[in-house]
């Protein structure tokens, strides 16, 4: 961090993931319905905009995604490597296959890390170490 001596560090923070999406109802159904995100935003403040965000639990930052604004405009799927950590990633994948969700094969094993990946419906890769 670049800073003059004595000068305190600021502190920054990321709090939004904005991510490009082809159907906003479809992937609310899947960060809410699916993984269980919390919907903390869903507003349509004006024609032909809506922003939604959406929050994984204990985590402080969000997704988000909608219309009309250009934050937003860019290739389904065209974000790459967010990570999404959890503690059991077995329990995950068990919880996650009873909801019916298509998981990829267990991955490889990153520095005593397990990384498993999957695809949304926006066929964006995602992937979960434990």
């Amino acid at each position: 961090m670049v800073r003059d001596e004595g000068e305190a560090a600021m502190r920054m923070k990321v709090e939004l993931v904005p991510l490009p999406v082809s159907e906003v109802d479809r992937a609310i159904e899947f960060y809410e319905g699916r993984l269980g995100f919390t919907k903390d935003v869903d507003v349509r403040p004006a024609d032909g905009i809506r922003v939604v965000q959406l929050t994984p639990e204990g985590s402080a930052c969000s997704v988000g995604f909608g219309t009309g604004l250009e934050v937003y405009a860019g290739e389904p799927g065209g974000v790459r490597g967010v990570h999404l950590v959890v503690e059991d990633l077995d329990a995950r994948r068990q919880r996650l296959r009873a909801a019916g969700d298509g998981l990829a094969p267990r991955g490889a094993v990153l520095g005593g890390q397990a990384l498993d990946s999957r695809a949304d419906n926006d066929s964006r890769a995602s992937g979960r170490i434990q």
